[in-house]
């Protein structure tokens, strides 16, 4: 499998379990029948659960981006290192981002939010090569 692909299925694993911990923290918070169902008033979430939430939702929206452009680079077979390379960094870079914004990094929050979308963008960058070539 090639590294592109595999890292696709890295990102989207880490992606579909993110929410487990959140859930985990309203069950605690609410108990478990107002964490099924539709509270009127529910108490807020810890502090990082609601950040996880909100990294969730941001790893959910960058998926579409990354996935999008790795498969199309496999479907033209634009693959070589240097998108290989890309999609580990971008992995990287969500693991770093999810940790950051749970547990309230600012800065490392940011940086890696960039970094991921720089390696994104570097994928990009050789479909439109591989496209306009």
């Amino acid at each position: 499998m090639k590294t592109e692909l595999q890292y696709l299925v890295y990102v989207t694993v880490l992606t579909g379990v993110l929410w487990i911990p959140y859930i985990l923290d309203r069950a605690a918070k609410w108990g478990l029948l107002e964490a099924v169902g539709y509270p009127e008033n529910p108490p807020p979430q810890s502090p990082w659960a609601r950040r996880l939430i909100k990294a969730h939702y941001n790893a959910v929206e960058n998926l579409v981006l990354f996935a999008a452009l790795v498969l199309a680079a496999h479907a033209l077979g634009a693959t070589d290192s240097a998108i290989g390379t890309a999609a580990i960094v971008y992995f990287w870079a969500r693991v770093v981002h999810v940790a950051a914004y749970t547990f309230a990094i600012p800065w490392v929050r940011t940086l890696a939010f960039t970094v991921g979308w720089l390696a994104t963008a570097v994928i990009g960058w050789y479909v439109l090569q591989k496209i306009y070539s």
